[in-house]
């Protein structure tokens, strides 16, 4: 079970989170986001060994390269329209393609997407809601067991530690993100809140996180 907690915007909550044995940590690029950063700003922060994920909507695949080098990021996670040649600059070992399963009619739709993302990515992210950014609610788990995916997978949507347990339960990813759902205000991190939303993790799935 990979861990990522996203939305980081101070040294402390990198530091909770590496403390917790989180694998990714999360920056978002979206200005319209409140956990928005500049680059500079999240090249700042310490992150201890986890792997550095950017976060992009809007941007084109010049402003998101940029981003990376001075952000130092090993992935770019891609929650726009951005095409399989932008993966392919980017490189498909470093790309983290975001799908939403309500997009979709039916499960042989979804996994019809992501047999077509998965030339150009090393991960999916399985979002709640429609499209663009990340909409802090839970999503329909039923609509993911048994999921076949071409691709190791990040369940995300409004995971906190009272409902992830469930989610682990309920269609076995393999990994969870972590943003809104573990926070005392938009883009600070509780250390509580944290720590029991990987305990929880941890427990359900078997593994020691």
């Amino acid at each position: 079970m990979r861990i990522k907690v996203c939305g980081l915007t101070r040294q402390r909550d990198a530091d909770a989170a590496a403390r917790l044995g989180a694998d990714f940590c999360g920056f978002i690029f979206h200005p319209a986001s409140p956990r928005s950063l500049t680059p500079q700003a999240a090249a700042a922060i310490g992150t201890a060994g986890m792997a550095r994920v950017g976060v992009f909507v809007d941007q084109g695949v010049d402003e998101i390269i940029a981003t990376m080098e001075v952000a130092r990021l090993d992935f770019a996670q891609l929650h726009g329209a951005q095409s399989l040649a932008c993966a392919e600059r980017i490189g498909f070992s470093r790309v983290i393609r975001v799908l939403w399963p309500e997009r979709y009619a039916s499960r042989a739709e979804l996994m019809a997407g992501m047999e077509a993302h998965a030339p150009a990515c090393a991960w999916f992210l399985l979002e709640a809601g429609r499209g663009g950014g990340g909409s802090g609610r839970p999503q329909d788990w039923s609509r993911l067991v048994g999921l076949r995916s071409p691709r190791p997978w990040l369940l995300a949507g409004g995971l906190t530690p009272l409902n992830v347990a469930s989610a682990v339960a309920a269609c076995a990813p393999d990994g969870l993100d972590f943003n809104s759902g573990v926070e005392e205000a938009p883009g600070k991190k509780s250390p509580e809140l944290l720590a029991a939303a990987l305990a929880a993790a941890s427990g359900a799935s078997g593994e020691h996180i």
